[in-house]
């Protein structure tokens, strides 16, 4: 689908490691380039015709990414480094003065690092408990086990709607009308499903919402942190700077903006933002609903495919999306990844930034492919082929 869009395929790799960032179409790296090359300047600083430029810009693509979520006011669209910082800046800037001892918070053990680590120490700062939600055995999370564990202590759940190991869906607009029935707020990590299924933070009633660009087709270093704007507007800066204050004088007074601009400190990533906003349109020109489908038929086609390789151990067979862990044998992930690589097929290995998976999971380590929409059958078939000369593993790693 649309691989005539992305000049890096022309170099004939097989890009099956899509979960830890997407390949750019040239729409997109054309529209990035501009900005350096044709009306380069700072943003809310000047008034100059490029400067006015870029702020119709970098304006415009926050109520691109308001309807492209949902969300009611563009004030609530807050723009990052990525979705590390977004979490960071909702569990520091909001949850730390919102949160008190003993006050429960519900996860995962199929998070990212970034879900959790910032929990981590919030745990540790001011004493909150986190627990685990318990997983099935498809190692998903169900509505009938998350009702079950919330009780009068809990205050936040915090998810990805896909996660970036197991690949399952969460039933989030279930959950989200859970947590506005119980008084309990839902932290949605979407960096995994913003770029493959439709998202309604209205519809499922999501307080805080977190994605970053380089997981849906634009550029690294770009984020977005989307927050109801009544929370939003009690959350603090976790950095200070210039472009988020309106006043400050020598005797320590000081005044800062009002939403979006107090949370966005110093020079954004300008580019970013605006390739962000030319990755939203491309999405839109497609329909995510036309990747999704493209995506799930393709993971269908690989599981069958790898029915006919020996020694080939897969964990998440029944997700619909196009992420499948496996392992080979008993070989170490990270040789099949090295060993895949010598046909220059790409394979992500290890954890997956998910630590504390291989407690549900009972292994540490797994190699990981993760489908896109310019994926192929025909590259599926390449990785089986490259799996049948198994044997040959250890003398390619050595």
């Amino acid at each position: 689908m649309n691989r005539e869009d992305f000049p890096i395929l022309d170099t004939s790799i097989i890009y099956f490691d899509n979960a830890a960032t997407t390949m750019k179409p040239q729409s997109i790296i054309d529209e990035t380039v501009k900005y350096y090359t044709e009306y380069t300047a700072n943003a809310h600083r000047g008034d100059y015709d490029n400067s006015l430029i870029v702020d119709k810009k970098y304006e415009g693509v926050r109520d691109l990414v308001k309807d492209f979520i949902n969300a009611n006011r563009r004030e609530e669209i807050v723009f990052t480094s990525g979705a590390t910082e977004s979490l960071n800046m909702i569990i520091f800037g909001f949850m730390a003065n919102y949160l008190k001892k003993e006050d429960e918070v519900i996860l995962t053990k199929s998070e990212h690092a970034s879900n959790i680590l910032p929990w981590l120490i919030l745990e540790k700062n001011i004493g909150i408990k986190i627990k685990y939600l318990d997983l099935d055995e498809n190692y998903e999370v169900t509505y009938d086990t998350l009702e079950k564990t919330i009780n009068s202590k809990t205050k936040v759940i915090s998810l990805a709607h896909i996660t970036n190991a197991i690949g399952d869906i969460r039933p989030i607009e279930e959950i989200g009308k859970l947590c506005k029935t119980k008084d309990v707020l839902l932290v949605v990590d979407a960096t995994q499903s913003i770029g493959h299924l439709i998202t309604d933070v209205e519809k499922c009633n999501i307080d805080f919402l977190t994605f970053s660009a380089h997981k849906m087709l634009g550029p690294t270093g770009t984020g977005v942190l989307y927050g109801r704007f009544d929370l939003l507007d009690k959350t603090l800066p976790i950095c200070y700077g210039g472009g988020m204050n309106a006043y400050f004088d020598s005797k320590g007074e000081y005044e800062l903006k009002p939403l979006p601009e107090r949370l966005e400190d110093g020079t954004q990533n300008i580019a970013g933002v605006i390739g962000l906003g030319a990755a939203i349109a491309y999405l839109n020109k497609i329909g995510l609903d036309k990747i999704h489908e493209h995506e799930v038929k393709l993971k269908k086609y690989l599981l069958e495919k790898l029915k006919t390789v020996p020694n080939i151990k897969t964990y998440n067979n029944n997700d619909s999306t196009g992420i499948l862990i496996f392992n080979v044998g008993d070989y170490f992930s990270q040789d099949v990844a090295i060993f895949l690589n010598q046909y220059k097929i790409c394979v992500r290995a290890g954890n997956h930034c998910a630590k504390i998976l291989k407690e549900a999971l009972t292994v540490t380590n797994t190699c990981r492919i993760s489908l896109y929409l310019y994926n192929t059958k025909e590259e599926i078939d390449k990785l089986v082929e490259a799996l049948m000369q198994q044997d040959k593993l250890l003398d390619t790693v050595v």
